[in-house]
């Protein structure tokens, strides 16, 4: 069969997180959900406070300011050959690394990307594609597009093939090698792939995303950070194991946000075949693999979440997509309406740029809570830093809002999959982390729970570098409060000394 022949796929896919301004790859500093940048700060009166004046809670449940911007779950992802035969399109579970690797040498010959439970397919960038081997044979001639925060882009479909990963615990902290052994994933899937990207446009980055994490239990360990560098880019990750389902190894944690795969009815990951130009069938995938049932693009939302500003409430929303790889958290326009917020006067203004190099500007607002309900203790976060943007809902609409990281630094959590037919439901377990997040902790590598002279030594090896630099180091990053500027400076150094009691 003559693969020119097949037409281009105009199906749209939206991948829910992590497109980044300037290097798909490397979501730190100021780079928030979507690859939102800060623009700017308007100092009204919940932003007029300095590090030193946030009060301390006596109860880890209750988090008062948490940063706007939290930790992104980093992953080392390797492929191989691994696939099934033609007239089986479903994605096998591996426990094991099988097939033969795309590239010579998988132990270094791998990428770093993010462990993304807001997107609905893998998506492997372009140089990603390139690294792993992802390209010729490997790929269709069938489009797809993908959205962002704004925009579109245009990606080719892959052929199935076996995608595998762990968290950074897999790489040698001296070698950087891989050790293939210690990853899982799943074979017989099509990813989107990246096209090489125009003068000025952004790489896609590389996310493996909910049609994964449904397979198992994921734990995210922030009292266990992790910093790793490939192709000379800092990687700093509180530590992501991933547990086949009922291993007792994976830990358990007393409290629980119940979540839900939707739209309901999920049956499978699958991807679909496409057909040729007489419209005979072609048994390349047309579009890659999703959860699909009675809907499609299955992803997962937190049961309830209420929120509360300036007396006006919105309590017992149910449209809030939990997102492990948004940094930061998210409101629609529904929800800022309920809690009386004006886009015209924000807190703060924040800068996103979509996936085709889109400039778009968002309102940011401080509001005065917002309360997640959970099997044990509650969570409740006040003083929250939220950006206000539609975002479409695989279910149709627009959502609620997203939960991301930033709400999350202070704990350990164990993401628990399912959600499909004949499966428990997704969960999130939790518990307070024994070493409690600081704005400025950045010696040594990786937080010691402690501000003292130590970090402002570590600060000089960051001295004027930005969030575009690629050995950025966010946490060095803490002024002006609680929105940081994007560069390490004297105002840095004077929230750090201030802390450190110097």
């Amino acid at each position: 069969m003559n693969r020119s022949s097949k037409f281009t796929v105009v199906t749209v896919i939206f991948i829910l997180t992590g497109y980044c301004a300037a290097d798909s790859q490397q979501m730190l500093g100021g780079n928030l959900w979507g690859g939102l940048k800060i623009r700017n700060i308007s100092y009204n009166a919940p932003l007029e406070l300095s590090i030193q004046d946030v009060p301390v809670s006596a109860d880890p449940y209750t988090i008062d300011h948490p940063p706007i911007v939290g930790f992104t779950p980093y992953i080392a992802v390797s492929l191989t050959n691994r696939r099934l035969e033609d007239l089986e399109y479903n994605a096998e579970k591996e426990t094991s690394y099988l097939g033969a690797s795309l590239v010579a040498n998988p132990s270094q010959n791998y990428i770093i990307g993010i462990f993304d439970t807001g997107a609905s397919a893998h998506v492997i960038g372009y140089a990603s594609s390139q690294a792993l081997g992802l390209k010729g044979a490997y790929l269709t001639t069938n489009v797809m597009t993908i959205g962002g925060v704004s925009g579109f882009v245009d990606t080719w479909v892959s052929m199935p093939v076996g995608v595998y990963f762990e968290g950074l615990r897999a790489i040698d902290s001296n070698s950087g090698t891989l050790n293939t052994s210690m990853l899982m994933g799943q074979s017989n899937t099509s990813v989107v792939s990246g096209m090489l990207p125009g003068a000025g446009e952004p790489d896609l980055p590389t996310v493996i995303g909910c049609p994964m994490s449904i397979f198992y239990d994921v734990a995210i360990n922030n009292d266990n950070q992790l910093v790793r560098y490939k192709n000379g880019k800092r990687y700093k990750s509180p530590s992501v194991e991933a547990y086949d389902f009922y291993d007792y190894d994976c830990p358990q944690y007393d409290n629980m946000i119940p979540l839900e795969l939707r739209p309901l009815g999920a049956l499978s990951v699958t991807y679909t075949p496409g057909v040729d130009g007489v419209f005979e069938f072609d048994f390349d995938p047309a579009s890659p693999s999703v959860i699909t049932g009675t809907g499609s693009q299955s992803l997962y939302f937190v049961s309830a979440v209420d929120l509360e500003h300036n007396g006006k409430l919105a309590f017992d929303k149910d449209r809030f997509m939990f997102d492990t790889g948004a940094q930061s958290t998210l409101i629609g326009s529904r929800v800022a309406a309920r809690l009386g917020l004006n886009p015209l006067y924000p807190d703060f203004e924040i800068q996103a740029m979509g996936v085709n190099g889109e400039i778009v500007d968002l309102p940011g607002f401080v509001i005065d809570s917002l309360t997640i309900p959970v099997l044990g203790n509650w969570l409740t976060f006040t003083n929250v830093p939220v950006a206000l943007l539609d975002v479409a809902s695989p279910e149709g609409g627009t959502l609620d809002g997203i939960i991301g990281m930033n709400l999350f630094t202070n704990f350990n959590l164990v993401i628990r999959g399912g959600g499909m037919m004949l499966q428990d439901d997704p969960s999130v377990e939790f518990e307070p982390r024994q070493t409690a997040f600081l704005q400025g902790d950045i010696a040594p590598d990786v937080p010691d729970g402690r501000i003292d002279y130590q970090d402002l030594m570590a600060l000089a090896a960051y001295w004027l570098m930005t969030d575009g630099d690629p050995m950025w180091n966010q946490d060095a990053d803490i002024a002006p409060w609680p929105v940081p500027d994007g560069i390490v400076n004297l105002d840095d150094f004077a929230a750090i000394a201030a802390q450190s009691g110097m």
